[in-house]
């Protein structure tokens, strides 16, 4: 396999991991917390949108600290392979599926909880019911953590390496790229990664309609 193919190939299979990691934490808090209330939840909500803007680098930095040879972590020997950079970028998406699911939950219809409630559901079977309500915009929502985590770098290369044929990605490859110069490379590898987040937005704006 080329090298091309192989950071195209890597950097979506990451991608995937961390959005369903993502999706599988997120979707279930953003609908509990969109529906929710309870003394303290305003503060919940700002810390979450507050995680929004977390630089990536600094979630790269707490991976790796968890991971490396003297952190709580280190007998998983995760640091610089492909699982601890879909870790890092399922901290990184994790924030944005909850904020954006739970936005998702709070713009439905009352009537739908009111419905869910009166028929007997119990809380969590009334969650399940406003995240299916809602599942055209929590659908986009995690299309966004994908588009998020794709395009990132800080992370892939902190707790990555950028190591040849193991862990390089489309961004650490593009940088390396631009470094040696080969310019050339970086404008296809910069192309091939337009063309994934294109495809991302154009299956957002399907699932909107």
């Amino acid at each position: 396999m080329s090298d091309l193919a192989h950071a195209t190939s890597l950097s979506l299979r990451v991608s995937l991991a961390a959005t369903a990691l993502a999706a599988l934490a997120g979707v279930p808090l953003g609908a509990w917390l969109g529906q929710a209330r309870f003394p303290g939840r305003r503060a919940v909500v700002v810390a979450t949108n507050t995680l929004m803007a977390v630089p990536t680098v600094l979630i790269g930095l707490v991976v790796y600290a968890l991971l490396s040879q003297r952190g709580p972590l280190a007998a998983l020997h995760l640091l610089y392979t492909p699982a601890a950079m879909a870790l890092g970028e399922a901290l990184l998406a994790l924030p944005l599926v909850v904020a954006l699911a739970r936005a998702a939950v709070e713009t439905l219809d009352p009537r739908a909880r009111e419905t869910a409630v009166t028929l007997g559901a119990g809380r969590w079977r009334t969650i399940l019911v406003l995240a299916r309500e809602a599942s055209p915009a929590i659908g986009a929502a995690i299309l966004s953590a994908f588009g998020r985590v794709v395009s990132e770098l800080g992370i892939a290369l902190m707790v990555g390496g950028n190591i040849r044929g193991e862990t390089r990605t489309l961004t650490t490859a593009m940088t390396l790229a631009t470094q040696q110069g080969d310019f050339a490379l970086a404008v296809t590898l910069g192309g091939v990664l337009l063309g994934v987040a294109l495809g991302v937005v154009i299956l957002a704006e399907l699932l909107r309609k």
